[in-house]
């Protein structure tokens, strides 16, 4: 899109192991494409089962570790479920430690695995460097957006400088007030999220 973008990790994904709940499955639930990336060798254990993924990059990672994706979803984990509303179904859930909670439909059940855990990592002094002179910033998930939040105010930058373009709109809650403009993707991908930030970057900043 002619954007030119600098990447600054605010986190890292740190693998934990898990035990296999007992009983059989009639499906993977996935929210994350950390779920294939960071399942660990128990995963092999479970590749004849389709899985039920939030999004594309979600069952694009299943798909590379040889699962069948059933289901690509389009708006969050729990659209999922509600759309598997009157089939009778145990799904296993493989979760980061930081989880939403899900209400399933009647006739669904799951249990749920903490396979890895997001450790959050300070701005980096090239990233406040960018913020100082004002930015437009992409925010994936609502822990990042308000991990970012307290970062920059530890660090005492000016919030009015920045521009933030979120996933969705939790994760532009989550980041809090006080921004030059918070703005969420039309729908929750990556192409839409980089259209908005197009957008925002040829946009005048008020102050």
């Amino acid at each position: 899109m002619g954007l030119r973008a600098q990447a600054h990790p605010l986190s890292e994904i740190v693998p934990l192991g898990w035990h296999m709940p007992a009983g059989a499955f009639d499906g993977i639930l996935a929210g994350s494409a950390n779920a294939f990336r960071q399942g660990g060798p128990l995963l092999g254990e479970l590749t004849g089962q389709p899985v039920y993924a939030v999004g594309a990059s979600t069952a694009e990672a299943a798909g590379k570790s040889g699962f069948r994706v059933a289901v690509t979803g389009k708006g969050g984990l729990q659209t999922v479920l509600d759309e598997l509303a009157g089939q009778r179904l145990r799904l296993l859930r493989i979760a980061g430690e930081d989880h939403v909670p899900l209400d399933p439909p009647a006739g669904v059940t799951m249990a749920t695995v903490i396979a890895y855990r997001v450790a959050a990592l300070p701005v980096s002094p090239d990233l406040a460097f960018s913020l100082e002179r004002g930015a437009v910033v992409l925010l994936h998930s609502a822990s990042a957006a308000e991990h970012f939040a307290a970062e920059v105010d530890r660090l005492g930058l000016a919030r009015c400088a920045i521009r933030l373009a979120a996933l969705g709109e939790r994760i532009a809650a989550a980041a809090g007030p006080g921004w030059a403009s918070v703005s969420a993707a039309d729908e929750p991908n990556d192409p839409a999220l980089l259209a908005l930030a197009r957008e925002l970057c040829h946009e005048p900043l008020r102050g």
